[in-house]
């Protein structure tokens, strides 16, 4: 987007003018050697998206059309409570949170609905949506209005402009990721995450970034799922990825901004601690990935790649893991369309 910076110069120029996020070298050091030897052992590659049960696991132009379909639907699924959270069954098991969408879609299409095609969700009504993500508990999914307009969006713009196909768009990319995040800017509004921080335009882009991260995985980093600028995308900036950097002493927030967040504070989006704690969480994770590199080369296993797309990965696994433990360190809350 013009007179817009991206993810990676935008984390930057966050982490230097942050007055309430900090980065610790020490803590950067000690993930990153956790990580290194993960890589090493062969366990920590693109591999790693399609061993999710509820994750797509063929590699067509289906498959592109439903990471799609997650991908604009992929915000905002905290609950205010620990016990009021959005449930969906599916196949004999309980999920949460994305899971939780994810698992609703899936039982959606068992269940005849096409919600993966572009010319079905186009024109779909609010009381469907209600029916597909229905929930298994008294709560139901956050911001569902917002999802079927944003929805609708996405299959308006997918049938008039793209033949009716996610593949199409990235086929326009050529197999660059660069290029796919810009298509996608320019015709989504959804995914637009761009803030005003001191005086700069920032991009973040959090659920355009993982949709083509998603692209990249659920391929394997081939066919429609090859790019050979895959490194060059950031992680995902949430309000999950935050809670485990400061878990792993990565982050550190200012006394004034931890009161805020053990007190509950509801952010707005755009307002500047949220998108310090955003901007700051993204930068940590590129120098966590460089500082893999470095220990990849210094041991001579230059051919083993990582991103910072696998650092997000791992993180966020973990800290769905790890709940417990993390469950002291509080969350920025945050309800809109952009994580």
């Amino acid at each position: 987007m013009e007179g817009v910076m991206g993810p990676r110069e935008s984390g930057q120029y966050i982490t230097e003018n942050s007055k309430d996020v900090f980065i610790l070298d020490k803590g950067v050091q000690q993930l990153a050697v956790i990580l290194y030897e993960k890589v090493k052992s062969g366990k920590f590659d693109v591999k790693i998206w399609r061993r999710h049960e509820l994750n797509v696991q063929t590699m067509d132009e289906e498959a592109v059309n439903w990471v799609f379909v997650t991908a604009v639907l992929n915000f905002s699924f905290w609950s205010e409570k620990d016990t009021e959270k959005y449930l969906v069954k599916y196949k004999g098991k309980e999920h949460s949170g994305y899971w939780a969408l994810v698992a609703a879609i899936n039982r959606a299409l068992d269940e005849g609905y096409a919600i993966t095609s572009p010319s079905y969700y186009a024109s779909i009504d609010l009381n469907t949506m209600k029916t597909i993500f229905r929930s298994d508990s008294d709560f139901d999914i956050p911001l569902l209005e917002e999802r079927h307009r944003v929805l609708l969006e996405a299959g308006k713009v997918l049938n008039e402009k793209c033949n009716g196909s996610f593949a199409n768009v990235i086929k326009a990319a050529d197999k660059q990721a660069q290029n796919l995040l810009k298509l996608v800017l320019a015709d989504f509004q959804s995914f637009q995450d761009i803030h005003e921080y001191k005086g700069k335009k920032v991009g973040i882009y959090k659920r355009a970034q993982i949709l083509i991260g998603d692209i990249w995985g659920s391929c394997e980093g081939q066919g429609l799922g090859e790019f050979n600028d895959i490194d060059t995308i950031t992680m995902f900036a949430d309000y999950r990825i935050p809670q485990a950097l400061v878990y792993f002493g990565v982050l550190r927030y200012s006394d004034s901004l931890m009161d805020k967040l053990k007190q509950g504070y509801l952010f707005k989006s755009g307002e500047q601690l949220e998108v310090e704690i955003r901007g700051v969480s993204l930068w940590a994770c590129e120098l966590i990935r460089d500082e893999i590199v470095r220990l990849l080369k210094a041991d001579k296993e230059d051919e083993i790649s990582v991103n910072a797309i696998l650092i997000d990965h791992y993180l966020w696994d973990t800290r769905r893991e790890l709940a417990d433990k993390m469950a002291d360190i509080p969350y920025h809350r945050c309800r809109g369309i952009y994580y």
